[in-house]
């Protein structure tokens, strides 16, 4: 996120590295990715940390309300931790744990915080085109998650993304006035506009969601979202960041983020001896564009302001908007 969290006091923020052990030399903010806060610290010890803190009221994926939502990101972080120390995956950047072993530290009732450590490589970008080489290298990761047995902390997954049934509501509330922030009548008005796309997409998806479900495939541990923005080519190849998403899903919703093609992902079946669902690639990447949808309207009928992160949302709005309708026609 571009901009500070709202009414969080930096002094907890350091108290809250002291539980991990951490004395603080120096800190940066990061204005980088979407959703969480980050840092860059460096220890009194000249160790480098990478510091994440999550608002727990805009945690949906992770519990709805700030007391769910920590249980499940500590769930997530704890699955991260056991992929990495107990089964051995290197490709899992897992966060630290406090003396007493928690992945988590509460700040205040609104934000938590995760401490990872700093990594040497190239980060990739969202967007990002992977070479078919890249790609098989990341899929080699993926086969190797989705063996493993999953861990009890391991959280289920909805297949129906948090917030869908705010966008059936605000459906239902495009001729009144939204009024949650400068945003909101623009936000509306947009909607709107591609009224019929959104209903006809939601159709579609619950229409593949019941065939997908229909099949009974197994579950294994996924990622939730490998795309290039998650990932980090080391020495030694591809690391997996931001583990907040991991989750008991068919293994479509990690290959569904690489290609909706199953011929595309031939190297995992040549791993797996699983040969991807083309419609559970479909629905997932449906899922994906849904989601983006039900967070941006959440966002803009809710109280808000014209800052940077906004206006950045605000073309993720139309962006997704665009993708859905042209994607429907193509």
């Amino acid at each position: 996120m571009e901009d500070l969290p709202e009414k969080l006091n930096q002094e907890i923020l350091f108290q809250g590295l002291g539980d991990f052990g951490i004395s603080t030399a120096t800190s940066s903010y990061a204005p980088i990715g979407f959703g969480d806060y980050h840092w860059h610290i460096t220890g009194d010890d000249g160790q480098r940390w990478f510091v994440t803190v999550s608002d727990l009221e805009h945690k949906e994926h992770c519990g709805q309300g700030a007391a769910a939502a920590l249980r499940g990101l500590r769930r997530a972080m704890d699955t991260a931790v056991h992929l990495s120390e107990q089964d051995g995956l290197g490709f899992v950047v897992a966060p630290r744990t406090t003396a007493d072993g928690s992945s988590l530290v509460r700040l205040d009732p609104r934000y938590a915080l995760a401490v990872f450590p700093h990594v040497d490589g190239r980060p990739g970008e969202f967007g990002q085109k992977l070479t078919d080489q890249e790609q098989d290298q990341v899929l080699e990761l993926l086969a190797k998650l989705h063996s493993r047995t999953p861990p009890e902390t391991t959280p289920h997954t909805d297949l129906e993304p948090p917030g869908l049934r705010g966008v059936h509501t605000a459906l239902t509330e495009l001729s009144g006035t939204w009024t949650g922030g400068p945003f909101s009548e623009p936000a509306r008005e947009l909607l709107a506009g591609h009224e019929a796309t959104v209903r006809r997409r939601l159709s579609e998806f619950a229409e593949l969601a019941a065939r997908v479900r229909g099949r009974g495939a197994p579950l294994v541990v996924t990622h939730g979202e490998p795309h290039p923005g998650n990932l980090i080519l080391g020495g030694d190849g591809y690391l997996l960041v931001d583990w907040d998403t991991v989750g008991l899903a068919v293994p479509e919703r990690d290959l569904s983020l690489l290609s909706g093609d199953p011929a595309a992902l031939a190297r995992y079946t040549e791993l797996t001896g699983h040969t991807p669902d083309r419609e559970a690639l479909a629905l997932y990447r449906l899922r994906w564009s849904l989601l983006d949808v039900a967070e941006f309207v959440e966002w803009f009928r809710g109280e808000h302001r014209r800052t940077s992160d906004t206006e950045a949302a605000w073309q993720g709005f139309a962006d997704t908007l665009d993708h859905l309708h042209s994607d429907a026609t193509s």
